[in-house]
Formats: C-alpha cells, structure tokens, sequence
C-alpha cells in the first residue's frame, strides 16, 4: 500500500496571487509560449505552473515530524506561499533562481514520498530518489500544462489525438532540448564565431536565430518569385491635388501595408440589377485621434467610386452600408435592403465579389490611407494559385458561418492572391530544410542518424527542426491572410481571423502585404514565432527531454505511472478538430514530409474527438451521452495508470447555469463531469476556482462567470469505502467544513471564489463513501451532494456572525434585508432588540441614519474622512470594513494600510465580515456591492504588506533615537 501525504494543493493556496498573475498574462503577447501557434482555451503559464507545484509538493500539516504544531504548519505553509508568489509571476518565467528554489521544493517532498513507501514491493520502479516521476497531459492541446512541467523539471509527455496541438507540443517540450545550447548553424553566424566571437546564446536561442535567418530567406526568395502581385503604390500629382496632405509624398513609390476590401453582391433593386453594391460593415479606416480618415462612396451615375478623405468621418461612417442586424445592409445606390436570406442566395450561387475600397501604404510618420487604384486592383487578376486546400467545413455548426454565404470549404477563405503566397512560403518550407542540412552539416553536425520524427539530432534532423518552426509560421501566416480578416482602425493594422473560437463571416476585410515589414507580414510573424520559443520557454536543459505523440485519450496508456494534470475539452464549446483543419491544410503541406505520422490524414481526426457535437452524433442526447461516456473512460484509464503518490488534477470550464425547478441555479455539465470523476474511482480532495480572463472580465454582472476553470484535486478512492448515509454526510459536513472555510479565508481567498473551493472539502466528505444512501436506500446525487454543501457552507458563514460585535451583527441582518436602502423604523428597532442593541446607540456609533420614521445604513462613501478608530467609543467590524472601503477606494492601498495600522488586530475580525457581506450581497443579485467587498479582500495581502513595512520602518527609527524598539 503507498504512503500518502496530503499536498499543498489539497489544502490551501495563494489563489489571489495566482489568479492576478494568471490574469496579467492574458495581456502579454511578445515572447509568450502562446504567439507560437494559436491554440484555443490555453490555460495560463501561471497557473499551469501553480497547480504542478502545489500538486507535488507536501503540506506541512502532513509533516508532523518536522511541523509538530500547528503554528509552526502556518508558518512553512506561509514559506511554501512565498515561493508561489515569486513562481508565478511572469518577470520570473526564466528566473533560475526561483525556478531552482521551487524544484528544489518538489526534489524535497518527493524525497520524503521515498523513504515512506522504502518498503513498497514497486519501490524501484515508483520511488527513486534520485529520479523525479514523469509528467503527463493526456489533452495536451496548446502544451502549457507539459511545458510547465518541463519547466519545474520533470520529464514532460504531451498526447493529443489533434495533429496540430502534437506539432505545437514537439515545438514547444520535444525540440528544444534536443539542441539546446548549440550555436546557429547559418553561414552568417557560423563566419563570425569561425573569427573569434563567442556564442553566448542559451537553450534554444540557436534555433531560434536560424529560424529568423533562414525565414528571412524564405521572404527575399518568395520576393523574386511573387513580388509583382504586390507592388508599390505611387503618389501622383492628380492624387496630391485632391489630398494636398499627400504632397510630400508627390511622385514617390510607397510600400503598401494592406488592401480593404468589401464584399459585393447584385443590388436587390431590379433597375440595378447588374451593379453590384458593397456590403461594408463601416467606413471608417482610422479612428485614432488627430489621424482619422474614413471612405467616402461617390454615387456617379449608376455607378459608383470611392474617395478616401481624412478627418473627422461623418456620423454615418462607421456604420457604412448597414442598415443593422435584422435588415443586413442596403443598396449603396437605391437604398433599398438588402437582407440576409437575399445575400446567402447570392453567396451560394457564387454572386458574392469584392471590390477595392482604400489601400494602407507606409508614410513617414505612420499609415497613410489612399483611395483604390484600378491598378491595384487588377494585379490581383494576376495571381493564379497552383494549389488551393480541399477541406470541407461544417455546413450546420453555430461557429462556422461560411457556408450559409456559400464558402464551404477552407480553399473559399482566401484570395487569388493569398493562396498564391501562401503555396509559395509553404513549398519554400521544403526547400530551406535542404539548404539548412547542408549549412548543419559545416556547422559541425553529422550526416548519419535518423530522422527529426525518429530522434535524431544530425544535420538532416536540425534542418526539419528548422522547418518545423517555418512551418508553424506558414500556418500562423494563414490566420493573418485570409478575406476573414477585419480591420482594426484603432490600432490601424489586419487583425487575425482567430479572435475567438470561430470562423465567422467578415464582410469588409483587410489584405495584408506578406512581402512588407508591418502587422500581417512574414517577417513579423517568423520573428514572433523565435521570441515564442526561445526567450519565453526559458532555461532548456539537454537532459529535460520532452515527448508529444499522437494518442487518443480513451485508449492511451502514456499516464502509467506519472504525475497527471490536465485540460480536457468541455462539452462542445470547442471545436477543435473543425477549426484546425484551417491549419492543418497548410501544416500537412509544409510538413507533411517531416511528420508523416502526424499528417498522414487529409485532415484533422475527428470521429473519436471527445466533444458533444450534435451535428456529427446525430443530435443533443447522443452527442452528450458520447462525451460522458468517452469522459469516464479516460478518467478511468487516468485512475489506474497515474503515480499513486501525487493526486490528479483536472480542469473544468463551466458551460453554463440552468434553472433548477426548485427556483436554484445549477450547472448540467459541471455536475455530470463531477458524476464521470466519482465514478471512474476518484475521491475529490479538493476544487480551486482560477481564472483565464484579462482582469476587465474578472467581475462580471454575474458571479457564475467569475471563474472561468475549476480545478479539481483528485485522489483514488479506497478499495475498502463503506457505504454512508445522508446523515452521516450532513454530520460529517457540519463538523469537517468549518475549519476547511477558516483555512481558506486564512489563505487569503477572494469571498466570489469561497463557494466553490468549499466544494473541494465538501466533495472530500462526499467521496470518502463509496456511495451516500438517502432516507429512502437511494443513492444521493451528486447535485443534492452540491446542495447540502452549499448549505451548510451559508450556515459555517452565518455562525461566522458570533464573533462580531452586536452592532455588526444587526447592520448584517438589515443590509440583507435593505442593503444600502431605506427601511421601517419599527423593523429596525425591534431587530436590535434581538441583537442586543439599539438604533440610538449605533447612530451614536455612527453605523446609521434615522429619520421621518425609516432607517438607512450609511454607505462607505457618506463616512467621515477624519474618522480615527482609537477614539471610538463603541467600535464596530462594520465601520472598520466600510472605512476600508472608503480609503481604499479614494487614498489607494497605502492610505488602507495607515488605517488598518491603526485597527490593530481588530482588522482580522473586518476580514471576516467582507466574506459574510459578499455571500449576502451576492444572493441579492446586488453586483456592486459584491464587488466591493470582494475587492476589500483581494486587496489585503498588499495592504497587511505595506502594514509591516510601516512598521518595519518606524521600529528602525526607535532604534536611531536610542529608544527600545
């Protein structure tokens, strides 16, 4: 049997640490692992790298011999905190010295799993003090759970059944180690070392100079062959004269940024039937002050011209040629609408056109916008594509709306034009790999050995190496060169057509110049593509090896025996195999030699992909009976297989809430995905609520949207489980989850986050039975289960009451009831007879307002700024909370830390009461409020910091004075 300890994960967190870093993340793009390759619902680095630490490092309350006593437990768990923090910040991402100190965190408590299971009869194989188990992710798709791992020093294994999630694991945990150190093998940086210079480039930033080297290669090369379909735009004097702020460009040839175009179809006017009309969703071209400009239509005739003209765009500019979302657009020229039904027609009839509306060229000082030139736009009747992907798309799927308009397959998504460049940087892929084996093999690589698919790290596999990372470039180059592409006119570039978990459909879009320098280029892309894999994967280390491979989750066996953490798909939220088959056509194409397991098929798997597609099932019922069904038995196979010292942890994304009868709000999927756990033999030990959002969705109107993935801690049940009944739930609950909610609150967790990681100790209570029998024999459900929890969670805060003073706990009752509004006077002062006090008596104390026969509490921003709290007379936690507020919110956290100073350890007990606040002002639906109060607590890490550096400060200046300090 194996000695287990319980992890820091199982019991606590920094997760207000952990979240703001996770959140931050989201913005940061320029040397993020994630600017690799687009991957959809990637988690954090920070919180990938969170839960891996906390997974496998041991909580000091299962160190008795070295933590006897409960404060010395807070103290280490305190230490073990402080490690997170520094971990999971992003300036710390490649940070050797905090890396260091957290693996030497894990090398400890996996050291102390050894000695305690010396005796077990697979000691060898399972406990090897001198070798760390490896990590698994058995749905690996963007690899920031392997890469993680990777980084805290574990072997990483990444399996995925999607071909282009295995390609962006190879790039990000497979390759880099296996050339880590190496110099560039480029004529260029091969000549400078040959002279004397010194390589001092670390882990993978080799590769990645050759990547740049050899992609700009790519871009010179594909110049010569395809240059005359973009060509320079000149300023002429015509132009000049209708734009006199083009005169210092007058007779100069401009590289042009992007082309704008609209969509067209016939107009639906009969006395115009043969003109066709643009479907421009605005008009407006920049937005950015003091540079806007904006197409101006020229009705000429029964025609039409555009004119691009800078200032200030008229009022109708931004909505161009809409006439909103039911009517679609109108006729530019008649006016009459143009609605959808009439543009799918067309669209399926192949009718739908584009038609050039500005052009963005480079200007000296930015972008400068000009009006279509006839020439421009005939160049594209130039371009005559040699290949065009063939890949079917959806045709009845809500995130795939090309079809309704006609646009069935992938190849219909791009230009002339654009599939010209892109065959042309997909075939260069091939080429550069030749020419790159034999730059390796100067370089000092051999000629002999396998292949990269094979192991190898000769000259041939460097080179494919190489052409991996073009190959990722080529296809990221794909999301920037589509007709899905909109225009930014803020930020004044094309953005990508990925920007969220679709392919929706575009009407006016933007052509970037692949040839160019800006936004939407080769050149910008290759180089994002080397910043993504050198800089922000860190430290590579040849004996950190990393494997990805090819596995369906249901059947693979790669988990035996390893620590596991991982992502899975929810439900059918995404569709990951339908919108990488964007990708997958121009990966196969680059690739397909050097991966030839991986791009073997035509296109991405997807009849085993474990979402609920009702369109592939055959409708709701089969599409979700086959994801429960796929689901249990992968997390039965994770049951059997993972190392029985470290817990599993699996992330879940709420899909939404649904009414209950009894007038509640509960979550299907959540409580199913629960059931597959419970079922497939796991105990759940602990739920930790993280979130994946930019800081501006932290708080939403409603708190079922606060966390975006739940973590669940799991364990294997005990083979001996005894049946339990609901009673002894309830009792067990009632005794157990008490202190779980004080080790939370002392751990500093937001109040919107409490209710669900207080199911984690609930649900340990729960799965601790091999089944809860109900009144009646039956087996209790897992939503009950929830229900009872929850409950008893409201009952652990409201006892949480008899530690506040009595004028507290009356302002708790009536803000229940009123909030921050008015109410009857009898009411409130037959509650503070009940609570032991009287309104007169916190008016004195200045809680309230009485008059003309209502009572109202008065809110953080009706207190007195000059309020001490050593000269109070009756002192409150409910006051102190709502000074809190009220300097936090106009003095910032320092001021919040002078007064908290002031409070002393009374503040402790003003903590408390914010959590009893959120929970009242959350089941109120009272937005706002909640908001506050959870804002008070997230804030007070910082503020207790800034208490202590006060102090800190103020001890040292007793001592210079000559007084004890």
């Amino acid at each position: 049997m194996t000695v287990i300890r319980n992890k820091l994960i199982e019991v606590s967190l920094p997760l207000d640490a952990i979240n703001a870093a996770g959140a931050r993340e989201k913005s940061i793009r320029h040397g993020h692992p994630s600017t690799l390759h687009l991957w959809w619902s990637r988690k954090p680095l920070a919180v990938a790298r969170a839960v891996i630490f906390g997974q496998m490092v041991d909580d000091p309350s299962s160190v008795p011999e070295e933590f006897p006593a409960p404060e010395a437990q807070v103290v280490e768990r305190e230490r073990l905190f402080g490690i997170l923090r520094e971990l999971v910040l992003w300036e710390n991402t490649g940070n050797e010295a905090v890396l260091e100190k957290a693996r030497a965190e894990i090398r400890r408590s996996w050291r102390r799993a050894c000695a305690d299971n010396a005796g077990h009869p697979r000691a060898a194989e399972l406990f090897d003090p001198e070798r760390l188990p490896a990590f698994h992710d058995p749905f690996a798709g963007g690899g920031a759970l392997p890469l993680e791992a990777q980084r805290l020093g574990l072997e990483a294994h990444a399996s995925d059944l999607n071909p282009v999630a295995v390609l962006i694991n190879k790039a990000m945990i497979e390759i880099p180690p296996k050339f880590a150190g190496r110099p560039p093998a480029n004529p260029e940086a091969q000549e400078k070392l040959a002279g004397g210079a010194a390589w001092n480039g670390k882990g993978a930033e080799g590769l990645a100079a050759d990547v740049r080297y050899y992609g700009k290669w790519m871009r010179d090369e594909a110049e010569k062959r395809i240059g005359r379909l973009y060509p320079k735009v000149e300023v002429t004097a015509a132009m000049t004269a209708e734009r006199p702020d083009l005169a210092p460009y007058a007779g100069r040839k401009l590289t042009v940024i992007a082309w704008l175009w609209a969509r067209t179809v016939r107009s639906p006017n009969p006395a115009f039937a043969d003109v066709e009309v643009p479907l421009a969703s605005s008009f407006v071209l920049s937005a950015k002050k003091g540079k806007e400009a904006y197409v101006e239509p020229v009705i000429e005739g029964r025609g039409y011209r555009f004119a691009v003209k800078v200032g200030t765009p008229p009022a109708g500019a931004k909505r161009g040629t809409s006439a909103g979302k039911r009517k679609a657009f109108k006729c530019l020229i008649s006016g009459v609408p143009i609605p959808y039904d009439y543009i799918r027609t067309e669209g399926k009839r192949g009718r739908m056109h584009e038609r050039l509306m500005a052009i963005v060229a480079e200007g000296m000082r930015g972008r400068l916008y000009l009006s279509p030139k006839s020439e421009q736009e005939a160049v594209v009747g130039m371009a005559n594509p040699a290949w065009k992907p063939d890949c079917e798309m959806p045709k009845k799927h809500r995130n795939f709306q090309g079809p309704v308009y006609g646009l069935n397959n992938i190849g219909d998504l791009f230009t002339s034009r654009q599939l010209v460049a892109l065959t042309t940087f997909s075939d260069l892929v091939g080429e550069a790999q030749k020419t790159i084996a034999k730059d390796a093999l100067r370089a000092g690589l051999t000629s002999k050995g396998s292949s990269l698919a094979e192991g190898g790290t000769n000259a041939r596999a460097y080179a494919q190496a190489v052409g991996v990372y073009l190959g990722l470039a080529t296809s990221k180059l794909a999301d920037l060169s589509n007709s899905l592409c909109r225009w930014e006119p803020i930020a004044q570039c094309p953005r990508n057509l990925f920007g969220r978990q679709a392919i929706p459909m575009i009407w006016d879009f933007a052509e970037g110049n692949p040839l160019g320098d800006r936004s939407g280029s080769w050149s910008v892309v290759v180089d994002g593509v080397g910043k993504a894999f050198s800089k922000a994967v860190g430290i590579v280390k040849p004996h950190w090896v990393g494997f990805a491979q090819q596995e369906d989750a249901t059947t693979q066996s790669v988990s035996c025996d390893r620590v596991v953490s991982t992502d899975p798909p929810y439900y059918d939220n995404i569709g990951y195999a339908d919108l990488s088959d964007f990708f997958y056509v121009w990966l196969r194409r680059s690739l397909r030699s050097v991966m030839p397991d991986i791009f073997g098929t035509v296109a991405a798997p997807k009849a085993a992909e474990l979402i609920a597609s009702p369109y592939r099932r055959g409708g709701t019922e089969a599409a979700e009976r086959f994801f429960l069904d796929g689901m249990g038995q992968v997390i039965s196979r994770i049951a059997e297989q993972a190392h029985p010292s470290f817990p599993v942890t699996i992330y879940y994304a709420f899909k939404q809430s649904e009414t209950r009868q009894d007038g509640g709000t509960a979550s299907t999927g959540w409580e199913t995905f629960l059931e597959a756990v419970i079922r497939s033999g796991f105990a759940v030990n602990g739920t930790w609520p993280f979130r994946t959002e930019n800081s501006s969705r932290l708080l939403g109107l409603g708190t079922n949207v606060l966390a975006s993935s739940i973590v669940l801690i799991c364990q294997r049940r005990s083979s001996d489980a005894s049946l339990g009944t609901r009673r002894q739930f309830i009792s067990n609950l009632r005794t157990e989850l008490p202190d779980a909610v004080r080790l939370l609150q002392s751990g500093n967790i937001a109040p919107v986050d409490l209710a669900q990681a207080a199911i984690g100790p609930g649900m340990a209570v729960y799965t601790r039975y091999a089944k809860v029998l109900d009144a009646s024999g039956e087996p209790m459900t897992v939503r009950d289960a929830l229900a009872l929890i929850n409950q008893i969670l409201d009952e652990v805060l409201a006892e949480q009451e008899g530690d506040f003073d009595a004028g507290s706990r009356w302002a708790l009752t009536w803000f229940e009831e009123c909030g921050f509004a008015e109410g009857e006077f009898g009411r409130a002062e037959t509650l503070s007879k009940a609570k032991n006090t009287s309104i007169a008596g916190m008016m004195d104390a200045g809680i309230l307002i009485s008059q003309a026969g209502k009572v109202r509490l008065l809110s953080p921003q009706e207190l007195p700024p000059d309020w001490d709290p050593r000269t109070e007379s009756r002192p409150t936690s409910w006051k102190m909370v709502h000074h809190l507020i009220r300097v936090l919110e106009t003095e910032g956290d320092e001021g919040a830390a002078r007064l908290m100073q002031v409070m002393g350890s009374a503040a402790d007990i003003a903590r408390e009461l914010c959590y009893r606040l959120y929970a009242l002002a959350d089941r109120k639906n009272r937005s706002a409020e909640a908001h506050t109060y959870n804002t008070l607590v997230r804030s007070w890490p910082l503020i207790a910091e800034l208490v202590r550096s006060m102090e800190s400060v103020q001890g040292k200046m007793l001592d210079l004075d000559g007084s004890p300090s």
